[in-house]
């Protein structure tokens, strides 16, 4: 894959869904070591702040579920006016009227204000016993999240870092190979035009030559969004000129570690395996909520209130008369039969708890054929780098000959042009097998890496 592919694949396949938000008072210029643009990443890529913010939801989700069983007290107040009192009919002898007769009265006062508190205490709910058990793995799961996110992150970081380098690297080389090839244009066309060279030869050169300055102004210009790009993982904004410290050479070298390949870790510790672990440990969470929901549920409550009456708005007057009212007592709820329902529900859950189950197995599988090929394709990162190292020396030295061949007319133009683009894709492959040991180590790291979340991330 060319560095154009390379970078532009890059830009669609990931750094953008990680785009950060641009701070305010950044300044109009940094300069970062790799290892400082992931601190900066790490504290304000997007991404990572809304993970942050998972977790805090999640804690304030956990105390929600810890105080539903905790005391609740609340209070109404209710003021009723009858613009027309309802009237009851009394028999006509109560009233001294004709026995058979009714007697149309009201009772009560038109107007009525009654105040109450409650206080609610659950006692017992195995539904709540399971929402506290459940509070645990609920913040794990933001908290592996956010590993992943960071661990994600990181790796985008670096990519980009790498591919500014590559992009940088490659306008050099470009700049380079003009300046050469051009020079070779001007004397192959001066020896031209006192006959002694032909035609073909200069065509050829300046096909070459054509060729190289194209590429070149492409690589100037994906050299720009690869810095934009970079900037976007950074979170920072794309005007921002930012100045790498590190070459990529120097990178490079930096990242061959060969004893990275024998290290090894416990499946379990690994970020992908506890993700699918806690989705495992949701469900089985599922299955215990499903069962408790047919055990009994015992709840206390008590309540105190007022009651004021007068046909005239005067409860706030000092002689207005309350009556107090109060009453306590428990309430125990017995589900007895559900035509099945309760049991439907608790076998889906059941069922779906063995799905996770199958899928954290499988997760296992896969981390430890992920860790595998990670290392393989590593090292073969490495081995290519040296192979592209010689690759790139032979090709200079093909190249150099074949120009003291062309000039002294033992060599076609034809095979000079096959030289030089020979050297031409060997500094590429060099670039781009540089950047691959970078970006197959910190995919190697992420599988290896055992880190937990803890507050002080």
């Amino acid at each position: 894959m060319s560095i154009f592919n390379k970078i532009k694949f890059a830009f669609i396949a990931g750094l953008f869904p990680l785009c950060s938000f641009a701070q305010e008072n950044v300044a109009d210029s940094l300069s970062l070591s790799l290892d400082e643009a992931v601190a900066m990443a790490l504290e304000n890529n997007y991404s990572v702040l809304n993970a942050q913010k998972d977790i805090e939801i999640a804690l304030k989700q956990k105390w929600e579920i810890i105080s539903q069983g905790l005391p609740q007290i609340g209070g109404n107040v209710d003021y009723q006016n009858y613009i027309k009192q309802p009237v009851t009919l009394l028999p006509g002898e109560i009233a001294g009227a004709e026995p058979g007769t009714f007697v149309p009265v009201t009772f009560g006062t038109q107007q009525s204000l009654n105040g109450t508190a409650t206080w609610n205490q659950l006692i017992f709910d195995g539904s709540y016993i399971v929402g506290i058990q459940s509070a645990k793995t609920l913040l794990q799961i933001s908290e592996n999240a956010k590993t992943k996110t960071n661990h994600e992150v990181k790796e985008a970081v670096i990519n980009a870092y790498g591919n500014v380098l590559l992009a940088q690297e490659s306008v050099d080389i470009l700049e380079n190979n003009v300046t050469t090839v051009q020079k070779n244009y001007d004397e192959t066309s001066q020896i031209y035009q006192n006959g002694m060279a032909e035609q073909e030869d200069v065509e050829q050169l300046e096909i070459t030559l054509l060729g190289l300055k194209n590429n070149l102004n492409r690589s100037i210009r994906m050299r720009n969004i690869a810095h934009e790009m970079l900037n976007l993982t950074l979170g920072i904004p794309v005007e921002v000129d930012v100045e790498l410290t590190q070459d990529l050479d120097e990178l490079t070298r930096e990242y061959v570690n060969l004893q990275l390949i024998e290290k090894e870790i416990p499946v379990e510790k690994n970020i992908d395996y506890r993700i699918a672990q806690n989705t495992a440990e949701s469900a089985h969470i599922e299955v215990r909520l499903e069962k408790a929901k047919a055990l009994p549920s015992l709840t206390g409550f008590m309540n105190y209130g007022l009651q004021g009456f007068s046909d005239d708005f005067t409860f706030f007057n000092n002689d207005q008369e309350y009556f107090d009212q109060s009453v306590m007592g428990i309430s125990l709820n017995i589900p007895i039969f559900s035509s099945g329902m309760r049991s439907s529900r608790t076998q889906q859950k059941q069922i779906a708890y063995e799905q996770a189950l199958i899928d954290l197995e499988r997760t296992r599988n896969e981390v430890k054929n992920q860790i595998n090929s990670a290392k393989s394709e590593y090292l073969f990162s490495i081995e290519n780098y040296q192979n592209q190292k010689r690759n790139l020396q032979l090709a200079q030295r093909i190249e150099e000959k074949n120009q003291v061949k062309f000039f002294e007319g033992l060599a076609s133009s034809f095979e000079l042009s096959e030289a030089q683009r020979q050297l031409y894709t060997a500094q590429q492959e060099l670039l781009q097998s540089m950047l691959d040991v970078i970006t197959a180590k910190v995919e190697l790291e992420n599988l290896l890496d055992t880190t937990t979340y803890n507050n002080e991330d």
